[in-house]
């Protein structure tokens, strides 16, 4: 009985003629397979097991050689069969119980005898063919297609996507670079056109100055050696002048003594001093507030809370000392009496002294329609309902107002409407001690919403009002 190609059996049976067909018919299927490449996967192998069946019935060559012809397609052998160490006869059969080749007499006398043996021809053609009823083969072809389909999306990928995203790169860099210097150049020009506007600005005020302290200085000058030459004419006429001669010399006397008092008092004037204003500009300010909330070097005051001494009676203090909470009337109560506490005002102050340095913090003010955030003396008053000790209405406090849904600025009791487009959910204030300058801006955007600079006499400290819901210190 024949075997079939890919069959097994327990003997090297008959039939040998069947499996030299087979061999040949592998062969030539091989080099034709070889051939074509690029074909698909499962196409090529139907393609291949076609050419088997059709040469089985052509093909008249021995079992040697095809053993030997099929061996050398396989890459298993070069040239001539490997002979079995034991027998010394070609190892043209496969042992399927221990996956290796054998020679017949392995199968009758030898350690495979009664072992599941067959052909080599038939265990090469069964490997390489798409066997319909063995699972485990479908299965390897499938990994085999998907392998090249794989590689065919891989290569896809280094050819087309890569190269396109290389090319993408090198524009969008390119761009990006054009953007930087564009946006850079602009920032420059406006920068060096106001520095060269504030040049020319402080040195009209200079000149101006320096004009008036001529004129001052000639004016004074001259109404000092008025003064003197009429002293020392007074001093001579009355001193030296005869009697009967003083006695007429009334109303030259009056006369001199009235130009005298004529020349008035010197007194220092605003116009002596150099207009700081000159010097003043919002861009500037904008600019440098910018580079430092956003630059490199970092201010901040972490360890900032709100002194609890100074909190008012209408007001209540979180447990970490960091937020504000304005209380209805029937949730007050009465705290033992402090000298550093208000009395009257819903505010309270911060813990941070500044008289140096460079200091910023921020203020979470959420949904609250009416707070106060600033800073102010140390000296400022904390008893009574007066202006004293009310935020923003006294020379000694400084502060960013909101009520009824408007943004202002107060100082001394006057109030400088802003214009606040966005409506900010948190406010940050910085403090520059050094150029004496206090920017109120928005955290989120770094927009400068106001800024005053002002010669500051002494030890300022955070100061906040609340008289609707709460506000918060944020870290």
């Amino acid at each position: 009985m024949s075997a079939e190609p890919g069959s097994c059996h327990s003997t090297p049976g008959c039939s040998l003629q069947d499996d030299r067909d087979t061999e040949v018919e592998v062969t030539e299927s091989s080099r034709n397979l070889n051939m074509d490449l690029q074909q698909p996967i499962l196409s090529a192998l139907n393609v291949f097991r076609n050419e088997i069946r059709s040469a089985k019935e052509d093909s008249g060559l021995s079992g040697k050689a095809a053993v030997t012809s099929s061996d050398s397609e396989s890459g298993i052998f070069s040239g001539e069969s490997e002979l079995c160490v034991e027998h010394e006869s070609d190892l043209d059969w496969f042992c399927c119980s221990e996956q290796k080749l054998i020679c017949s007499h392995c199968t009758i006398v030898g350690s495979c005898q009664g072992h599941t043996v067959t052909a080599l021809a038939n265990r090469v053609t069964a490997v390489r063919s798409l066997c319909e009823c063995c699972p485990e083969q479908n299965h390897l072809v499938d990994v085999c297609e998907k392998m090249q389909l794989q590689a065919l999306r891989i290569e896809h990928f280094i050819n087309k996507t890569l190269t396109a995203k290389e090319r993408a790169l090198q524009v969008e860099a390119s761009g990006a670079r054009e953007r930087v210097v564009a946006q850079v150049s602009v920032v420059r020009e406006a920068v060096e056109e106001e520095e060269q506007r504030l040049l020319e600005a402080v040195q009209r005020e200079e000149e101006r100055v320096e004009q008036c302290l001529l004129t001052q200085r000639a004016h004074w000058g001259q109404a000092l050696a008025l003064l003197t030459q009429t002293r020392t004419r007074l001093v001579h006429t009355l001193t030296n002048t005869p009697d009967i001669q003083l006695a007429t010399s009334g109303q030259e006397i009056a006369d001199r003594v009235e130009d005298a008092e004529g020349v008035g008092e010197p007194c220092d004037t605003d116009r002596l001093n150099l207009n700081a204003g000159c010097s003043d500009s919002k861009l500037m300010r904008g600019l440098w507030a910018s580079a430092i909330l956003l630059g490199p070097i970092a201010y901040g005051s972490a360890h900032l809370t709100f002194d609890e001494r100074t909190v008012s009676s209408l007001l209540s203090l979180s447990e970490d000392l960091c937020t504000l909470t304005f209380l209805p009337k029937r949730s007050r109560q009465s705290p033992p009496y402090d000298p550093a506490r208000f009395d009257s005002w819903p505010n309270a102050l911060g813990t941070l002294s500044i008289s140096s340095g460079t200091h910023s913090w921020v203020m979470d003010v959420g949904e609250s329609g009416a707070f106060k955030v600033g800073v102010c003396y140390t000296s400022m008053g904390r008893k009574g309902s007066g202006n004293n000790s009310r935020l923003g209405y006294n020379g000694q406090s400084w502060v960013l107002s909101k009520y009824d849904g408007d943004f202002s600025f107060c100082h001394a009791g006057k109030n400088t409407p802003l214009h606040v487009i966005h409506k900010p959910k948190s406010l940050g204030l910085l403090l520059d001690w050094p150029s004496q300058t206090l920017v109120f801006y928005d955290p989120d955007s770094s927009a400068v919403l106001h800024s005053v600079r002002h010669a500051f006499s002494g030890p300022l400290l955070p100061a906040f009002a609340v008289a609707d819901r709460s506000v918060t210190i944020l870290h």
